[in-house]
């Protein structure tokens, strides 16, 4: 039986668990299980079906034992601000409704009514998308008063799947940052903006960071599994964990690619100046309180809905095969307008604003993809000139990681747009930093530093320069 980690990793559109375990001073993977995750549409809203995913988490547990695995720990990463509330019998108060949803339509304008936008920024340092926690939450107080009324607990999705493995309930710190709701130089939740907007702030529990280790199994699983193990948090803000897996961070801007291109600098204190709150830049939380001063650039999202608006006719590597075939086709969108968020078909909305700003209307499926990955490229080159500017220095450096690294079109692009050297990889960089954050824990690896040389020799990384 092989001794390991386990990292459940569980995106927009797919989850996975992986295990991770150190041989010969090399982190070794070994995907376990992968499984589907998509929204639902529950009473009028869009969300996820969070019962079908912690059913999913345990069919990957348990598959383990058959595939020779001894986990000594496991740790959940997700996407971020999404949460669930619970009453005082811990009984679901709510669905867990996707920050996709349209609930949150025009409640960041009635926040700024209450508190500032200015005074959100320099409390929080975080920045203004219409879905983070704060409006989901406020939305909830503006339409259904009583269900806060009623609310004991506030868990975000990863916290909620580890209430159901061990009985604790904590708010990881990493996630806990994305709602808007804590206090960026304090490192806790800002009860006096909770005051302000009337929201319980009885229901917010403590702040842990990663590396924390909440216990055991609950026993009826340890029964249904065969074994025990230890759950740790790893920066349960799957980009979190990701930024861990980022092998050199000196005068290195990372883009983590996948639904979302998450694009920045690891940082030891937060920005919240004017200039980061006119770029809308996010300080949000990492490992051993470190900051990542990013911004969310609409990534692969729109990839992923084209795909899927033609039927699933062409793979993602298709894609790439078609947009190199439509080189002379130059239309360019803005992927951060709020159109893309959730269109009812991403293909016609691309079209739509193609026509609308005087541009050629993409035709074929290769013009499309060719249109959205030259708007990454286009997006990726603005904020890191904001970026650049904020800091007053020239990064010489940018690490693709995640999903996206794989697309050596973009990559390449991204070389030629930002005269830059591009890395592309670690590919599965949330899962490696998840289990690095438990291997920490363990005592296994001594540091986030330590454990960036152990990546560095790890994984592949591949080079891309300006053509």
């Amino acid at each position: 039986m092989t001794k390991c980690s386990l990292a459940v990793d569980i995106g927009a559109s797919s989850g996975r668990v992986m295990a991770g375990f150190i041989e010969d001073n090399q982190l070794k993977l070994d995907e376990v299980y992968r499984f589907e995750n998509k929204m639902i549409k529950q009473n009028n809203h869009y969300c996820w079906d969070i019962q079908l995913l912690f059913n999913e988490i345990k069919t990957g547990i348990g598959q383990c034992l058959e595939k020779g695995l001894q986990p000594e720990s496991i740790g959940i990463d997700t996407w971020a601000v999404d949460f669930v509330l619970l009453d005082e019998n811990d009984q679901l108060l709510t669905e867990a409704v996707a920050y996709r949803d349209s609930r949150t339509d025009g409640i960041m304008d009635e926040v700024f009514e209450i508190i500032s936008k200015e005074k959100l920024y320099l409390e929080t340092g975080i920045q203004f998308l219409k879905f983070n926690t704060i409006y989901q939450l406020y939305s909830i107080k503006k339409t259904n008063p009583e269900i806060l009324k009623k609310a004991k607990t506030f868990l975000m999705i990863p916290d909620y799947f580890n209430y159901l493995l061990t009985g604790k309930k904590a708010n990881e710190y990493t996630n806990a940052t994305s709602t808007q709701l804590v206090n960026a130089f304090t490192k806790k939740w800002d009860y006096q903006l909770l005051d302000q907007l009337g929201i319980n702030k009885e229901m917010f529990q403590e702040i842990k960071p990663p590396k924390t280790d909440l216990g055991n199994l609950k026993e009826e699983l340890v029964a249904e599994f065969g074994f025990d193990m230890r759950v740790l948090l790893p920066a349960t803000h799957d980009t979190g964990s990701a930024v861990i897996s980022v092998p050199e961070v000196d005068d290195t801007i990372y883009i983590s690619s996948g639904t979302w291109s998450l694009i920045g600098v690891e940082n030891k204190f937060p920005i919240c100046i004017s200039k980061a709150l006119d770029y809308n830049f996010t300080n949000e939380g990492g490992l051993d309180y470190h900051y990542r001063f990013l911004k969310n650039i609409m990534g692969l999202w729109m990839i992923q809905e084209v795909k899927r608006n033609y039927d699933d006719q062409y793979s993602f590597s298709d894609f790439v095969k078609l947009a190199n075939q439509s080189l002379a086709f130059q239309s360019k969108v803005n992927v951060d307008d709020d159109r893309f968020l959730m269109p009812d078909n991403m293909i016609e909305e691309i079209r739509e604003y193609c026509r609308e700003t005087g541009q050629p209307i993409p035709s074929t499926p290769g013009e499309v993809a060719k249109c959205v990955f030259d708007s990454l490229a286009v997006s990726y080159q603005t904020a890191i000139d904001q970026i650049e500017e904020i800091y007053e220095k020239e990064f010489k450096t940018i690490n693709v990681i995640g999903g996206g690294s794989q697309n050596e079109m973009l990559n390449q692009l991204i070389a030629d747009t930002t005269k830059k050297e591009v890395l592309a990889g670690p590919v599965e960089a949330t899962a490696i930093g998840n289990i690095v954050s438990q291997l920490i824990g363990l005592g296994e690896i001594d540091n986030v530093s330590d454990a960036r040389k152990i990546i560095k020799h790890s994984f592949e990384i591949k080079q891309f320069i300006n053509q």
